[in-house]
């Protein structure tokens, strides 16, 4: 009886853990095919792999894994950069981006899959847990080994959240006053956004257009409301924001799927 209890308890334990990965790695479970990488593992093997930061250009710049190449699966051609990497080494090749509740790891990895390239895995850790871990193995706007303490502090960024409701509100209210920007790429953007007529489209991997619009605000004395797809990747934003004196500046918070959850929700009651 006791056995019985033990074994019960122990599958209780494990389904538990299993359960608790997936809601940490959503990915995990919606390409359950793609394999991945741990964080320990991937450190214990950086010499052994070949790391490619999967994010835009602009993310890739601000903070990376230190060995790292920037292939951005949004841009063109990505399989072809992928296959002419894969022609120079024998190594695994590990694709990243912001983690956990970043897709893009997988996406690359499953492209390249599809595309018959071999040996490729997801680090979806991410760069913020690896950065935390490992700061001697990350670079910060050039510079390695990260400082922790010029990480710009999620308190810092949180002040610059604006619910999907909010967001929408000022967006609408004075054309005049704010200059709304979706920086989504092209695969999540999907030729569509939120407020057709009145808001800008630069991707994060489309910097030098992004820099006008932001040039633009600062010039018109304009607030800026820009919007991602998860609330993520406008964390690295925030520093280039920063860097080039912008001080009225707001996301939105959890980005367009908070603002689709919230649709739902309003829709509901």
């Amino acid at each position: 009886m006791c056995k019985i209890i033990n074994m019960i308890t122990l599958v209780s334990l494990l389904l538990g853990s299993v359960a608790f990965a997936n809601d940490e790695f959503p990915g995990r479970v919606k390409y359950k095919t793609i394999p991945y990488i741990e964080l320990e593992d991937l450190y214990r093997k950086i010499n052994d792999v070949v790391v490619v930061d999967a994010r835009s250009k602009l993310e890739f710049e601000t903070l990376r894994i230190r060995t790292a190449v920037n292939i951005p699966v949004a841009g063109e051609n990505f399989e072809a950069k992928v296959a002419e990497l894969r022609a120079t080494t024998n190594k695994a090749i590990v694709f990243y981006c912001n983690g956990h509740t970043c897709m893009k790891s997988y996406i690359a990895t499953k492209r390249a899959l599809d595309a018959n390239i071999s040996d490729v895995l997801a680090f979806d850790a991410g760069i913020f847990d690896w950065t935390k871990a490992h700061p001697d193995q990350a670079t910060l706007l050039g510079s390695s080994p990260v400082n922790l303490a010029h990480l710009i502090p999620k308190s810092t960024f949180k002040k610059r959240l604006l619910s999907p409701n909010d967001f929408s509100d000022r967006a609408t209210i004075d054309r005049q006053k704010y200059m709304i920007i979706d920086v989504r790429d092209k695969f999540q953007r999907a030729g569509v956004g939120f407020y057709p007529g009145i808001e800008r489209w630069a991707s994060l991997d489309q910097q030098k257009k992004l820099d006008r619009y932001v040039k633009k605000a600062l010039r018109q004395n304009r607030t800026l409301l820009i919007y991602d797809e998860v609330g993520k990747q406008v964390r690295w934003l925030q520093y280039a924001l920063e860097k080039a004196g912008a001080k009225k500046y707001y996301f939105m918070k959890k980005g367009a799927k908070g603002y689709y959850k919230e649709l739902i929700a309003l829709g509901n009651k």
